[in-house]
């Protein structure tokens, strides 16, 4: 299926020639040899009873960021060749070498951080004060959390070599299965196959019939994967909870609370609040289904157009919309945003091979970031694009942190992502005369909100059912489809038919094999956003310079002590409810739109 961003591929020049650059042999080459150096220099420095010398601990840091930045670099690189097209044998070999080389590099890293996490708590906490380790507090601070949790070097070594073997290697899998998926469908008595991307897209297609097909095609070819999908991730979640007992994790969640630097306690009080929302869902829902003459939806339905809709969206008229959205919240976000355009930097064409889905690669606060989605000529991928030149932002602005500080945790990362989307949409609606049009905007921003904090809710509230139930045993597809529907019923009700079909639902969502417990933080983003947005509204540009001081601390400091400022308590429930508030209110405008019309 052919569409305007047919040619819109990006050019990672920026980072080496191509798969046969010498450079990156030289840098693996290079990054050897200084962690090498690295070890014959600190080794045994840093375990001291009293702690190393503030100035000698520095020292030690940069030299490790400066490796580690490099390391960065060369395996950004192949992992975007590979995501561009992860059936290309050279770029499978490039990344799968790249992999094994750097985590032989990072083994040698390994005793630095082991030996900084052995001093005890009042050493450390002294050496953060010290105002020549100031920039790197927040680092050192971090680092300390996963204290309880660390092996020996040996067994950390160890643990690293076999995870490319491992789970690495499932997860690799995983990527070649679906990135080869092809669909047939007729449709104008012509034969077509496509790829998962595209036949997801016609999710939103205003053709039931034609979404029916699609989505009974989706998974019966997902079904015909049932063996080799369940295996992967039943592995995958088995080897999460061996490391979990070695580590002394008391919970699945706890690693990602940790790198996440929150607490469980806030995520689920966060996960309560929007459960107890799910009725808004349903009255949407309902809604829906008046709008499209149903007496009730099926969940192909559930992003069917209401309205009226554009037809197609080219990408050039996308680029347009988004860089006007931008430029009037601030026009350095507009410079920023052009770049990406201009020098080639996003990945948009379809194309067998490459990853589904999108995202936003950052590879170091000495280089720009790189986008890749896939473009159907939709306004759900104005959205997207939208979204991820948000995450573009945040790692343009971040880039005056160094490389330590540079990655902010999952929490904030959807910070400017999602705010990103609210100044295309309100952009797109400000500038619309047409009110059926307006609905189908308002709708689309809906189903958007939705699928980002109620379907995310649900994809965690699925993962902690399934670590639960591999504690007592192994876990087919059956038991995944099981646990799957029971997860998904709770929060559609009685408002939607969710199909037998869908019980293979969970088998391509990406998250659930690279990043356990990823989903909650969409939820965290949207959340958190919606509230900054409607601050936005409210303070007018006065508001313009605080957030941008926000973005350019990147991971510098805690999610905690960054929104501090912003007035935001994370374990408040009023606070998480301000977001649903917000939510409602677009049902209810669209609920006086659908009346006027």
């Amino acid at each position: 299926m052919g569409t305007s961003a047919a040619g819109i591929c990006w050019n990672l020049s920026d980072l080496y020639a191509s798969h046969g650059d010498p450079r990156i042999e030289a840098t693996l080459r290079d990054c050897r040899t200084r962690a090498e150096a690295f070890g014959t220099r600190f080794r045994g420095s840093i375990r001291r009873p009293q702690g190393p010398d503030p100035h000698t601990l520095l020292e030690g840091v940069r030299e490790l960021e400066a490796i580690e930045e490099a390391l960065s670099r060369v395996s950004s690189y192949a992992s975007l060749l590979y995501a561009a097209d992860s059936l290309n044998p050279e770029y499978q070999d490039l990344e799968q070498k790249v992999e094994q080389r750097a985590t032989e590099v990072r083994n040698l890293l390994l005793f630095f951080e082991l030996e900084w996490l052995d001093l005890a708590d009042e050493v450390a906490e002294r050496l953060t004060q010290d105002p020549i380790l100031q920039p790197y507090g927040h680092y050192l601070r971090s680092a300390r959390r996963f204290r309880p949790h660390k092996l020996s070097e040996l067994e950390e070594k160890i643990v690293n070599e076999k995870d490319n073997t491992g789970r690495s290697a499932f997860g690799r899998l995983f990527s070649e299965i679906t990135s080869a998926l092809t669909f047939p469908l007729d449709r104008d008595g012509k034969p077509t196959e496509l790829t998962l991307s595209e036949i997801l897209a016609l999710m939103h297609h205003s053709d039931r019939q034609l979404r029916q097909r699609a989505w009974e095609l989706l998974f019966d070819g997902l079904s015909r994967h049932e063996h080799a999908l369940g295996f992967v991730y039943d592995t995958i979640i088995q080897d999460h909870l061996t490391m979990d007992r070695l580590r002394r994790y008391p919970n699945p969640m706890t690693e990602r609370h940790l790198a996440n630097e929150i607490d469980g306690e806030a995520v689920a009080r966060m996960m309560e609040v929007t459960e107890a929302n799910y009725r808004i869902g349903h009255d949407y829902f309902r809604l829906k289904a008046r709008l499209l003459g149903l007496s009730r939806l099926a969940l192909y339905d559930q992003y069917a157009p209401v309205g009226e809709e554009n037809s197609s969206f080219p990408f050039p008229q996308a680029q347009e919309v988004i860089l006007e959205a931008f430029g009037a919240f601030s026009p350095t976000f507009r410079s920023i945003a052009d770049e990406f355009f201009a020098k080639h930097w996003i990945d948009a064409e379809i194309r067998k091979g490459k990853r589904g889905g999108a995202f936003c690669a950052s590879p170091s606060p000495q280089l720009h970031p790189y986008i890749l989605c896939n473009y159907t000529d939709t306004m759900r991928d104005v959205m997207t694009v939208a979204h991820e030149l948000g995450h573009g932002l945040h790692g343009t602005l971040s880039r005056k942190q160094s490389f330590l500080n540079y990655d902010t945790p999952l929490t904030t990362a959807e910070t400017a992502s999602v705010f990103g989307e609210m100044l295309v949409f309100d952009y797109l609606l400000e500038h619309e005369p047409n009110p059926r049009v307006k609905l189908a905007l308002v709708a689309g921003k809906i189903e958007d909100a939705f699928a980002t904090v109620f379907r995310q809710n649900v994809l965690t509230r699925f993962e902690q059912a399934v670590f639960s139930r591999r504690t007592e045993r192994r876990l087919t597809p059956q038991a995944f489809g099981e646990l799957w529907m029971d997860a998904n019923r709770k929060y559609y009700g009685d408002a939607v038919d969710l199909g037998e079909a869908y019980r293979w639902g969970w088998s391509y969502i990406p998250h659930f094999i690279h990043t356990r417990f990823y989903c909650y933080s969409y939820v965290f983003g949207e959340l958190l956003v919606l509230s900054l947005y409607r601050m936005y509204r409210e303070q007018g540009k006065d508001f313009v310079p605080r957030y941008r001081t926000l973005l350019e601390a990147g991971g510098s400091d805690s999610p905690d002590a960054l929104l501090r400022p912003l007035g935001v308590d994370f374990h408040d429930p009023g606070f998480w409810q301000k977001g649903f508030d917000e939510i409602r209110s677009l049902v209810q405008r669209a609920e006086e739109l659908a009346q006027s019309q």
